[in-house]
């Protein structure tokens, strides 16, 4: 009976260590939601224009630009590192001859089209192609994983278990039924909550990370119940048990050197 009992905790342990335990297998599922809520106040862009005359791009590109634009360029005169466009406060960014852009809420892609077209437009670069890239995406891991803190992803799509494979997983204490995510975009802040065991998550907006997520790993009721437990009442159980176990062990022997 008692062994019964513990086979069957063990396998609920089992089950809930599992990641989408009731998704179907070698079944095709259309993915959904969106890995990006376009461009946010803070972000640093990667902006790189491209034509068939490379000279007439030259006062474009930070790395043949040296000259710092004022408000827009993070980067010092002469240092050929690339370092981004910051978008300010405002949402916008200074970009090179071009000037002030309102990019917040834009795709990546919609801003290199809307500065291609203003290039070619205002008669800058005849055949301009630009790419535009985040190069500061980050996202948090908190709580019950193996190496909690910060992720600064390349690109921008980052989903849950990519972010959680990179801190080393969730520990066997991590509560996988419930990881918070919270968000913050447009000046708001929004709480979700994703449960790992079931497939449903890949439908959840928070499978996709966004740019600054935090994500939280609330530790389960075993290692709540471990860490609520005094440690001096733990140490004091720990010693009795071993002083019995010291006292059965010297019984036994004067039992068995009785008889003999």
């Amino acid at each position: 009976m008692a062994f019964g009992m513990l086979l069957l905790a063990s396998c609920r342990e089992q089950q809930e260590l599992a990641y989408f335990k009731d998704a179907p297998r070698d079944v095709e599922t259309k993915q959904s939601g969106s890995f990006s809520k376009g461009i946010q106040t803070n972000d640093l862009l990667y902006i790189y224009v491209e034509s068939r005359a490379p000279e007439a791009t030259v006062r474009f590109n930070q790395e043949t630009n040296k000259i710092a634009v004022d408000g827009g360029v993070v980067m010092n005169p002469g240092n050929n590192a690339v370092s981004g466009y910051l978008v300010n406060n405002d949402g916008d960014i200074i970009f090179p001859v071009l000037g002030r852009i309102h990019v917040v809420g834009k795709t990546h892609a919609q801003l290199a089209t809307e500065i291609e077209q203003r290039l070619v437009s205002e008669g800058h670069i005849l055949d301009a192609t630009v790419t535009v890239k985040l190069m500061n995406f980050k996202v948090s891991v908190l709580g019950e994983v193996s190496r909690p803190g910060q992720i600064v992803a390349t690109g921008e799509r980052l989903t849950i278990f990519e972010a959680l494979s990179m801190v080393g997983d969730l520990t066997i204490f991590g509560q996988r039924h419930n990881v918070t995510v919270v968000r913050e975009e447009n000046g708001t802040r929004v709480v979700g909550e994703l449960d790992l065991t079931s497939q449903e998550v890949f439908e959840s907006p928070y499978y996709y990370l966004h740019q600054n997520d935090v994500v939280y790993v609330e530790p389960n009721m075993k290692k709540k119940r471990t860490s609520d437990r005094d440690p001096i009442v733990l140490s004091y159980i720990s010693s009795a048990v071993s002083i019995v176990s010291v006292a059965a062990s010297v019984f036994y022997y004067y039992l068995l050197s009785k008889r003999l």
